[in-house]
């Protein structure tokens, strides 16, 4: 229902820095050693478990997939592309024809019919070369946009705590400047490595049939090149990588500061965190750099062998010609065909700086789809995790619950909790007690590491009506999409009319300013749209659980982004939109906990109290403290009826708890 807002209080450390260097072997031989505090060996930065990245052979196999449905496509531009290299070389013979012409004096009407062929070769190759181009380019958008349908796919189903592991940096990366990576080497460097190795092959061919021996001379330069393509490969492929780990890292950093402005400025932590933010920016422009010295040593050992090339075939020209072995124009097309590869053979070398980066964004985009479940049966299916009850048991039963985001620091400890079906739940506590780790782990978000949740039939594994949400979570936080406000609504239900749209908005009191709107429901919202308020916000998102119609619907603070002007209003709006329905709701306010069915308190990760509101408020324990707390605040004179006050939260918890 709307994108998750974790509890940094429920016990999740702050990522932990490693000291020292750490060293990265390849399979190539090399070794890369970088600063572990910045990005780490097997997928770790900052203490961080990254998304894994697949291996060499997996990314060939994908793409084999990838392209076999489009196979025409790439015969008929491969086909093409041959055609267009094939006519092109009739340039050189019929130059070195006419240098042929004008060496034996000959009557300048002999050279009519070489310019004429050269302008009909020009004319095809231009033809045959922008339809090869219009095919790969085809078949690439198509592959490309397959690809990144699959990852957004698969992006889609990560479980939270997976990408919470990784950090949203990581993700972040991947899908903006990996698929920009690759959609760019798709357009640019595909086509332009298709023609250039086609070019490179063809040219040879065609100066073994002016003479072998020009072959040979020519071929002198392809150690050079050789040497020079493994040597780039060997150190920029391992290069890329470490540099798209550390951009990864850094935008991760970025996005926790950037996120967490109000705490590190609360807690005078802006110079550190500037120093952090410095120190992975050094880090990620010290890689950059290292590549574009990479580079420029690559064109000084390419420009050697051109030179080693060149002299060797007109060196073999004027041993030729001097024997009479070939004509001066024979020997001059010669010359023009190696001259001719200098184009063709620097470009697909060069291109190779854009094919390894390309190689390694592809294969953490590849790594993203292999890491996610192929479909939700494995989370379902998991044993003794989803099981469902029978019909006459409570909507939610949760059994010695255990669950740590940690290897040992659990921040659940074998919690039971019950649901009756219909029944308002509220969960109340200081910071960190472990509310939003268990709504989280009854809406399905995280699974327990010990335990059971279970639903009643209907809820979860038992069938239900296509589209049918098992379980809705709606958070502190709700993402507006940019488009038609309608179009928005309907992301819980696609087949929902107007009527169906107004009643969910009606039942959230949002009717009134939405029809208010410019163009009432088709009012475009989101990014460069209308702007919402925070109330409206989360009226849409409760709107959204109306439509969805689940019938257990879990709150984590959904009303906690309005402030204090409209509380009440939009408190009561969560009521009705979960009206009918079991609910879990992490209050924020204690006046959701007042009029909840039941009250349920946490402290320490266990649940310490649960009973009715005012069972507990007449009782001797943590909830009359914090009840006794919460309406001292609202009688401090000049409080206005609306201001709620300290929050469930904010109140020190029992026995000393922050």
């Amino acid at each position: 229902m709307s994108d998750h807002s974790a509890d940094g209080g429920d016990g999740r450390g702050t990522a932990r820095k490693a000291n020292g260097m750490t060293d990265t072997h390849h399979g190539d031989g090399t070794t890369d050693t970088y600063e572990a505090d910045t990005y780490g060996a097997d997928g770790v930065a900052d203490g961080r478990e990254l998304l894994p990245t697949a291996t060499a052979a997996r990314t060939r196999a994908v793409v084999r997939r990838l392209l076999r449905p489009h196979r025409a496509l790439a015969y008929g531009g491969f086909a093409a592309m041959v055609a267009a290299t094939a006519v092109g070389l009739l340039v050189q013979p019929l130059l070195g024809r006419i240098v042929d012409v004008v060496a034996e004096g000959r009557s300048p009407d002999a050279i009519t019919w070489p310019v004429v062929l050269l302008v009909v070769v020009a004319l095809v190759q231009g033809g045959t070369t922008t339809l090869g181009l219009a095919l790969v380019s085809q078949l690439g958008e198509t592959v490309l946009a397959r690809l990144r349908e699959q990852f957004v796919d698969r992006a889609l189903r990560l479980p939270l705590e997976r990408v919470e592991r990784a950090g949203a940096g990581d993700l972040t990366a991947r899908v903006t400047g990996d698929v920009a990576r690759v959609g760019e080497a798709v357009r640019t460097a595909l086509p332009e490595l298709a023609r250039s190795f086609l070019a490179i092959g063809l040219t040879l061919v065609a100066m073994a049939a002016l003479d072998w021996r020009f072959l040979v001379a020519a071929l002198l330069a392809v150690p050079i090149q050789a040497y020079t393509a493994r040597w780039y490969v060997r150190h920029a492929v391992p290069l890329y990588a470490s540099q798209r780990i550390a951009t990864g890292a850094q935008q991760q950093l970025l996005l926790d500061t950037i996120s967490g402005a109000g705490t590190v400025r609360a807690f005078r932590l802006e110079e550190e965190h500037t120093a952090r933010v410095t120190e992975r920016s050094s880090a990620a422009v010290g890689l950059t750099m290292r590549g574009v010295g990479l580079v420029l040593r690559f064109y000084n050992q390419l420009h050697i062998a051109e030179f080693t090339g060149l002299a060797a075939v007109l060196g073999t020209g004027y041993v030729l010609v001097r024997d009479d072995a070939v004509s001066i124009g024979t020997a001059t097309a010669a010359a023009l065909y190696f001259h001719s590869l200098f184009t063709p053979v620097n470009a697909a070398l060069v291109l190779l700086d854009d094919a390894q980066s390309a190689t390694a964004s592809l294969s953490r985009l590849i790594g993203v789809a292999d890491e996610a479940p192929d479909d939700d049966a494995s989370r379902d299916a998991s044993p003794g995790e989803r099981e469902t009850a029978d019909d006459t048991a409570p909507a939610v039963t949760a059994s010695a619950v255990t669950h740590a985001y940690e290897p040992g620091r659990p921040v659940l400890h074998s919690v039971d909790l019950t649901i009756g079906a219909g029944e308002r739940v509220a969960l109340v506590g200081p910071t960190g007690a472990g509310k939003t780790t268990l709504a989280k782990l009854v809406a399905g978000i995280h699974e327990p590491d010990a335990g059971t949740v279970r639903l009643a039939p209907g809820t979860r594994t038992a069938p239900r009506p296509a589209g049918t949400l098992p379980v809705a979570l709606v958070t502190q936080e709700t993402h507006v999409f940019a488009g038609p406000l309608a179009d928005d609504l309907r992301l819980a239900r696609p087949d929902a009319d107007g009527a169906a749209l107004r009643a969910a908005l009606d039942t959230v009191g949002a009717l009134d300013w939405a029809e208010a709107l410019p163009d009432g429901l088709d009012t475009v919202v989101g990014e460069g749209g209308h702007r919402l308020t925070p109330a409206q916000v989360q009226q849409l998102a409760l709107a959204r659980l109306v439509l969805a119609d689940p019938p257990v619907a879990v709150l984590d603070e959904a009303t906690a982004e309005a402030g204090s002007t409209g509380a009440r209003a939009l408190e009561r709006a969560a009521a009705r939109a979960v009206e009918g329905r079991a609910a879990l709701v992490v209050a924020h306010r204690l006046t959701q906990a007042a009029t909840a069915d039941r009250v349920v308190v946490m402290d320490g990760g266990r649940i310490v109290q649960d009973g009715t509101h005012d069972a507990l408020r007449a009782a001797d324990g943590p909830y009359a403290e914090l009840w006794a707390a919460w309406s001292g605040s609202r009688a401090v004179p000049g409080a206005s009826d609306d201001t709620t006050g300290t929050t469930a939260a904010d109140v020190p918890g029992p026995r000393g708890t922050p």
